[in-house]
């Protein structure tokens, strides 16, 4: 969620730039199924675009006439969409429209906080009523302390009115892959990544002419060689992928992340490579901790027939996914309770 709420700050940028009204809508409450959860964000512009999905596509389009007042009175505005009759959820959405000026503190504070990959916190005030009032709104923490409102003509109180009740969240840093490679396969991982939203770095050795240009969505680019290597924040919201295609290689970046704690490292190639790369691996390093081994997947991938560099980077970050979310890879339609994405 952090990424979205990404991209509608940056949408916020341009439409300000133009001189452009803006209201951010919020899914603070759900009863029954529905294809999100409470927490996803929207952008909605007054020329009509949109950033986000608070929906598969149908509540959007409710929302964006919603908006139309409150792009008039400034004052924000509670909405309910019943789901079981057009979205075939069965599910009753609870969605808080309110304007979304965010001033200069909060855009540096949030930029600061993608950097440092803090986490941060969002208060909602609304009620489970239609209608519209000046107490409801979101403001934001990026250290627990400061609170900003995400319009300047908000109430600042986090708590809203005595009426209100507040939906409460905490945002973590973006998802972050850090690549380990430069060759073909290595673009195609990059590039899947960046599609989930995921923070991509790559690394390559000091003498590689590759750029971060050579990348579509990277984030960063690293030249360091394995006894040089300094990646900051390796914690369980980042997975590691090593595709060198060079085993001596893939070896010696492995030993050099021997201290680091990642949710996630994949080896790219043969079972037979994987379990040799470890051997050796524990070779060099016999008191290595059992959690860091229990990390260790190679191959990387989940097994879905994958041939191709795009289909082999879909089965790494499908892995992945399986891994940080804690659930084992089925068919979905083997679920015997009801699916509520």
């Amino acid at each position: 969620m952090t990424f979205e709420f990404k991209n509608c700050i940056n949408s916020f940028k341009i439409a300000n730039q133009k001189g452009v009204k803006t209201v951010m809508a919020t899914l603070v409450a759900l009863e029954g199924s529905s294809y999100r959860k409470p927490g996803v964000r929207m952008l909605f512009t007054e020329d009509g675009s949109m950033t986000g999905a608070l929906s598969g596509g149908c509540v959007e389009k409710e929302i964006l006439k919603q908006s139309e007042s409150v792009f008039q009175t400034n004052q924000p505005k509670m909405m309910t969409y019943d789901g079981r009759y057009r979205l075939g959820c069965e599910g009753t959405l609870y969605i808080l429209i309110e304007p979304f000026h965010p001033d200069e503190d909060l855009l540096l504070a949030f930029e600061k906080s993608l950097e440092e990959r803090n986490p941060f916190q969002i208060k909602t005030a609304y009620a489970k009523q239609e209608g519209s009032n000046d107490h409801w709104g979101s403001r934001i923490t990026f250290d627990k302390k400061d609170w900003f409102t995400f319009s300047k003509t908000a109430h600042r109180e986090p708590e809203g009115s005595s009426t209100s009740v507040v939906f409460e969240q905490q945002l973590e840093p973006c998802f972050r892959l850090i690549i380990v490679g430069a060759e073909h396969d290595a673009v195609q991982l990059c590039l899947m990544a960046s599609v989930l939203g995921w923070e991509v770095v790559l690394v390559t050795n000091a003498a590689s002419p590759k750029t971060i240009l050579d990348f579509p969505g990277g984030h960063q680019l690293l030249k360091q060689e394995p006894n040089d290597l300094q990646l900051k924040e390796v914690n369980q919201h980042t997975a590691i992928v090593l595709m060198t295609h060079s085993y001596a290689r893939d070896l010696q970046y492995l030993i050099a992340l021997k201290e680091t704690q990642p949710a996630y490292i994949g080896l790219v190639g043969a079972t037979k490579r994987g379990q040799k790369l470890t051997n050796d691996f524990i070779d060099h390093h016999p008191e290595v901790e059992e959690d860091f081994l229990e990390k260790i997947h190679g191959p990387a991938g989940l097994n879905i027939g994958a041939q191709t560099p795009q289909e082999i980077a879909l089965s790494i970050c499908s892995e992945i996914l399986s891994v940080t979310r804690q659930q084992k890879p089925d068919f979905m339609k083997n679920k015997r309770a009801a699916v509520s994405r």
